[in-house]
């Protein structure tokens, strides 16, 4: 009995040394990684100083109308997300990239994520960078709460709204749409994976990027990102979001639909991860705009990262929906 215990704790000794072992190898070579990427990670645009914390802001671009265009949940890299689409519109607008805390080559901080806060720290970057309002919102995704909440509160300072595929507060609400708890828990886990450098081993992820995947980024851009991305991958701020996510929208909904034109890019629903069908998907912004009087919409079947998979045919019809000043 003797022989079969020290047999069971030598097998388990040496289950966990190689878990140690391999743990140690996960986190060595990541840091390593990381050493060597910094040469990389250099801030694309200007640095603002938010509330004790620096904020990146990337402009570019001619002309007096102002495209600001904000950047979907978890997406590690604003500026080179949206590259696509703006390098097709800098001819005739001034760009704007504000990378919210958390994101990009802006600081990951512990800061708070309702919407009020969010959307004065765009406000305020925005004009430490030198660019002022009036604006044309682009959101993207989870941002399109902070665009009709930013026209809601100020709009004076929103000229219109330039949907990319955006959630709208009737999706939020809709009663099979999972709850952000449900999904939370696993976030942190695969963020903490992130963090130790468990995803440098599944190549896959980071190659499965819009941006990398279908984007038109040069192959150093492309590099960049992939810089980026596994530094800013499910960051505290992006998480905490997701916790802060409805009431953020009860704060959208509580306050009337505004009124100013708006154009709506409608995605097929995949890359969602939410489980809607196309119908289900598209049926939540069509039924939203029907609120607001100058809407628009366009129907397209791609993904939900648009400004990626369909760049051409989004800056024309922004170009047709948008006078260049």
């Amino acid at each position: 009995m003797k022989k079969i215990r020290k047999i069971i704790g030598f097998c388990l000794g040496g289950i966990i040394s190689i878990l140690i072992l391999a743990t140690l190898v996960v986190i060595i070579n990541h840091k390593i990684h990381l050493g060597k990427e910094d040469v990389l990670v250099k801030p694309m645009g200007q640095m603002v100083s938010v509330d004790g914390h620096n904020m990146s802001v990337y402009t570019e671009g001619q002309g007096n109308t102002t495209l600001v265009f904000l950047a979907g949940g978890g997406t590690a890299s604003p500026i080179l997300d949206f590259k696509s689409l703006y390098s097709r519109l800098s001819d005739k607008y001034k760009i704007a990239v504000p990378e919210r805390i958390g994101y990009g080559f802006s600081d990951v901080a512990d800061v708070p994520r309702d919407l009020d806060t969010v959307l004065e720290e765009d406000r305020q970057a925005l004009l430490l960078a030198g660019l002022k309002p009036p604006y044309v919102l682009v959101p993207h995704s989870i941002t399109g709460l902070e665009s009709v909440y930013w026209a809601q509160k100020y709009p004076k300072e929103v000229s219109a709204i330039v949907g990319i595929d955006v959630g709208t507060v009737n999706a939020y609400f809709d009663p099979s749409t999972p709850k952000a708890s449900d999904f939370i828990a696993k976030i942190k886990i695969l963020a903490f994976a992130e963090k130790m450098g468990v995803t440098r081993f599944i190549p896959s992820m980071v190659e499965s990027e819009a941006a990398i995947k279908a984007g038109n980024l040069t192959a150093h851009e492309k590099d960049i990102y992939r810089a980026i991305y596994y530094r800013r991958t499910n960051t505290p701020p992006m998480v905490e979001e997701l916790v802060d996510l409805m009431d953020n929208a009860h704060k959208v909904d509580a306050l009337p639909p505004p009124q100013l034109p708006v154009l709506f890019f409608i995605s097929n629903g995949d890359g969602i991860g939410l489980g809607y069908s196309k119908e289900q998907w598209q049926g939540f912004q069509i039924s939203y705009l029907s609120k607001i009087a100058n809407s628009k919409y366009v129907l397209m079947d791609y993904g939900h990262y648009l400004q990626d998979f369909a760049p051409d045919v989004l800056a024309q019809k922004i170009k047709d929906f948008v006078p260049a000043t």
